[in-house]
């Protein structure tokens, strides 16, 4: 077959530009992912023991009847807070008011007696002295003085007692605090049997306690620093603060001192029991409360390096960061973690201060592989100021 003449020029005309290129096609890489970094922030902070614990009432006692009566009066309102020397039940009190008469009664006859026998051993020992009464009469006089002042102490002690008595009818609070429902009714005969009746309780709200335990490996580490400033634990009883949060408060609100340290460790729990004393006045803790508690340790305040929390993984091996080399290569760097302050995680160990940390971008960060890092500074959070 005749193939036409201009055909063949179209092919070699349509070859011509690709024979023009000259060089072959070759792989051009991406560039290498943007990540943000910064140095670890340094930041003094306090260092903290952290526990859990409860609230406990400083005085909580049983209001009993301590006489055996009917109940004549109740003279305050279920739940109501009652100062100290406030009058919460009267039992039936005439019977003890005449009891008290009856005793007195008795105590002035026997000061009567003691009087007239007192005045016979005079004159008996007069009349002794002079050789005109016998030696056996003095000794029955003296005998029946001293029979006479013993009569008048037990008489004297019965009217203690049944002043004590009739003061028992009235049922006082002990100290300041708020009184629990009543257990009785009016008109019940109460004090009776061998078991005393109970009336009410009464809690005292302010101050109050939380009670809470430090491990033992704390404890040893608390003391040796202590003993290496020379502190003792009386120098820290009332001065130590403490604080106490609730299930529901952000952060730490509730502020006390340290008011007991047991003198003993618990060898079934490995733990030492200590406890704080907190104001109260608004009653925003009830006894029985959870409570979360930290208490700033003895030593120095040092500079720590901080990081975002969110700067930190975890694998098997712990927790760790990625920091970007010299030569902008990612490595993974294993730490040790801290508390959080100022916002940031404190780092205890495997980071130094010119570290570059990869704080963002951290899925395009991966280690053995390059990057270009952005620098960022890192802020504090602002510290909240001190609870009231």
């Amino acid at each position: 077959m005749r193939i036409p003449s201009n055909f063949c020029g179209l092919i070699i005309a349509a070859a011509a530009p690709l024979a023009g290129c000259g060089q072959s096609n070759t792989y051009v890489p991406p560039p290498p992912p943007k990540v943000t970094v910064a140095n670890p922030l340094q930041q003094e902070i306090t260092r903290y023991l952290e526990a859990t614990g409860n609230t406990a009432a400083v005085n909580a006692t049983n209001l009993v009847a301590r006489v055996q009566g009917y109940l004549q009066e109740i003279k305050y309102a279920d739940g109501a807070m009652v100062k100290q020397g406030t009058l919460l039940f009267v039992i039936e009190p005439e019977p003890y008011r005449l009891r008290l008469q009856q005793a007195k009664a008795a105590e002035e006859g026997a000061q009567a007696t003691l009087t007239q026998t007192e005045a016979e051993f005079q004159r008996q020992q007069d009349l002794a002295s002079r050789q005109v009464s016998s030696k056996a009469t003095l000794d029955n006089a003296r005998a029946a003085r001293d029979l006479a002042r013993a009569n008048v102490d037990q008489a004297r002690a019965n009217t203690e007692q049944a002043a004590l008595n009739l003061g028992y009818t009235q049922v006082v609070a002990p100290f300041d605090g708020v009184v629990t429902a009543r257990q009785v009714s009016l008109g019940e005969l109460v004090g009776g049997g061998t078991t005393p009746t109970l009336l009410a309780t009464i809690v005292q709200l302010n101050p109050i306690y939380v009670n809470f335990s430090i491990n033992e490996p704390d404890v040893l580490r608390i003391r040796a620093d202590m003993a290496r400033r020379g502190v003792s634990p009386a120098d820290l009883k009332g001065k130590l603060p403490i604080e106490v949060a609730l299930q529901t408060d952000q952060g730490y609100p509730h502020q006390g001192v340290l008011d007991y340290a047991a003198p003993t460790v618990n060898a079934s729990t490995g733990t030492l029991a200590v406890r704080a004393r907190l104001e109260n006045a608004d009653r925003k803790l009830l006894p029985g409360y959870f409570a979360r508690v930290r208490v700033p340790l003895l030593q120095d305040e040092t500079r720590a390096l901080l990081v975002p929390d969110t700067a930190l993984g975890s694998d098997q091996g712990g927790r760790y960061v990625l920091v970007v080399s010299a030569e902008n290569a990612v490595e993974q760097r294993k730490v040790t973690t801290g508390p959080l302050a100022h916002g940031l995680r404190v780092i205890e160990t495997g980071l130094r201060p010119d570290d570059r940390v990869v704080v963002g971008g951290l899925m395009r960060a991966i280690p053995g592989q390059k990057v270009e890092a952005q620098m960022q500074e890192l802020s504090a959070a602002p510290t909240p100021p001190p609870a009231k």
